[in-house]
Order: C-alpha cells, then sequence, then structure tokens
C-alpha cells in the first residue's frame, strides 16, 4: 500500500468535457489514508475465495423474485437460461454502431465471473496479475473485511488519483494521452481497436508509470468501485478511474473527476476495485 498524505484538493470539474455528475469544481479536505499500489489482482481475489469459500454474484443464480421487485411491475419472468449465473461481457461489433445504445456491445453472458471474465471457455491461466473483475459491490465489500481494510470514497479515490497534481485533467497532467500514458481505447469505438498501448483489454497491474503517490492505474484498465452512493441513489453505487473501453469519442472517463453509478450487483468485464486503510 501506499501512504496517501491528507491535503486539501479541488474536486470534480468545470471543464467542457466533463459530465453534469462531475460538476461544480469545489474545494474539499481529505485525511491521510494507506492506498493499494494496484488494483486487486486475480492471484490476490483466488487467496480470498480459497480462504472464505466465498460465492461472488456473478456465480449465483438469479432469483427471479428479487429481480422483479427492480423491473417495471408486469414484467414476464425471463426464460430459465436467462437466470443462470453470469455476467456481462464486452463483445464488440465488427462494424460502426451508433454509441447511444450499449447493448451493442455488451452481451449477459451465463458462465462468466470473475474466474472465467469472457464467459465459461475463457480462463485466467497466465492472468494473475490482472485485475480481478466481475465483481460486485457486496463481493468487493467481503474481500476487503477479510483484508482488514475498507473501499475508499470518492473523495479520498480522486484526491489519490491526481498524485499531488491539484486541478490537473488527467493524472499525469495537463500533457495529451497519447503517447499511451494507461489503457484505454485507441481507433474507433467499440468495433476497431488499435492497441497502441498493447492490450486489447485488460492489463496486468503496473503496466504504466505510477502517479506522484506511487498508485498505479488510477486512469484506464478497470473502472474501480467506491463507498458511496451515485447522485444520492441508494441503488447505485461510485466507481471511478474509467477503463480500457474508454474513447474520446465516447467516454473520456480516465479523468481523475470522472464517475460512474451502477447497481451494486452488477458484474461487469471492466469493473474491479481497490482498498484503502485508515492511518493505525
Amino acid at each position: 500500500m501506499a501512504w496517501i498524505p491528507g491535503g486539501e484538493f479541488t474536486m470534480g470539474s468545470d471543464l467542457p468535457d466533463a459530465r453534469s455528475s462531475e460538476r461544480p469544481a469545489r474545494r474539499v479536505n481529505v485525511s491521510g489514508f494507506w492506498m493499494d499500489a494496484h488494483e486487486v489482482t486475480n492471484a490476490q481475489f483466488a487467496a480470498f475465495a480459497s480462504a472464505t469459500n466465498y460465492t461472488t454474484v456473478a456465480e449465483r443464480p438469479v432469483d427471479w423474485e428479487q429481480l422483479k421487485t427492480q423491473v417495471p411491475p408486469g414484467t414476464p419472468k425471463p426464460p430459465d437460461e436467462m437466470l443462470q449465473p453470469g455476467a456481462l461481457v464486452f463483445t464488440p461489433p465488427d462494424h460502426p454502431v451508433r454509441l447511444d445504445d450499449y447493448s451493442q456491445w455488451w452481451s449477459w453472458t451465463p458462465g462468466a465471473n470473475w474466474r472465467h471474465p469472457q464467459g465459461p471457455e475463457s480462463s485466467l491461466e497466465g492472468r494473475d496479475q490482472d485485475p480481478v473483475v466481475h465483481v460486485a459491490f457486496e463481493d468487493a465489500l467481503a474481500y476487503c473485511a477479510w483484508a482488514k481494510k475498507r473501499l475508499p470514497t470518492e473523495s479520498e479515490w480522486e484526491y489519490a488519483a491526481r498524485g499531488g497534481i491539484d486541478n490537473a485533467h488527467y493524472v499525469w497532467g495537463n500533457e495529451a494521452i497519447e503517447p499511451a500514458r494507461c489503457n484505454v481505447w485507441q481507433g474507433e469505438f467499440p468495433h476497431h481497436n488499435t492497441v497502441e498501448d498493447g492490450f486489447a483489454r485488460r492489463a496486468p497491474v503496473g503496466s504504466f508509470a505510477p502517479n506522484g503517490y506511487g498508485l498505479f492505474d488510477m486512469a484506464g484498465n478497470v473502472w474501480e468501485w467506491c463507498s458511496d452512493v451515485f447522485q444520492s441513489d441508494p441503488e447505485e453505487r461510485v466507481q471511478r478511474g474509467g477503463s480500457f473501453l474508454c474513447n474520446a469519442s465516447y467516454c473520456s472517463s480516465y479523468r481523475p473527476s470522472a464517475r460512474m453509478g451502477c447497481t451494486p450487483d452488477t458484474g461487469l468485464e471492466h469493473l474491479g476495485f481497490r482498498c484503502v486503510k485508515d492511518r493505525d
């Protein structure tokens, strides 16, 4: 873990590419804390799962009685095969598509989970140092409790991501993202990735230079859970950092102020987490 000294910083952004959820920029104070230098890896999560016999949300059958409370009344029960354990996997089209319909590149995939990130035929072979993905919010909390840590607040996360450079556009400062400084999508999203950064999907942790606090992957690679609710909506939790799917034409969320909300039971191929710990 890296020590993050406390201080005051500008949280959020009023720049033209900032989303409404990032506004307004404001001054925030943060106390010092310890933070994992990189995302929790497959190897680390495997140690937790082995020690506790933990089963993630994506590995459990879908409970229709619980699910139907989250959809409009009268929604018919899906076929049984759609209620099998699974998660959302990135499935890129082979041609340009409208960017206002994410179902064009996300597919519910039975058998997808942290052990099988792209479906039942995939595995973690050679991927020990990749960030663990398909981890729901409660899965991340369970790991944190086992590791005697916790999830960061989003103010802690953004303060740490900035690495001591206040009010900069990126975690490395204001210089352009090219040449590749983090794992994001190059080319035309979502059908053509030039892979100029060397990674079509997740990159092993530590593949790019750390920020000023010695933290890796605070931009791109995978989104990371934070403890806060999103937009005062208890049904969604905050994610920070962007992912390997971020592209300026669609989602420039490799900026430290960028934020997204997601339901706590969601498992995604580009979603992981890291932990923090208070001063002893």
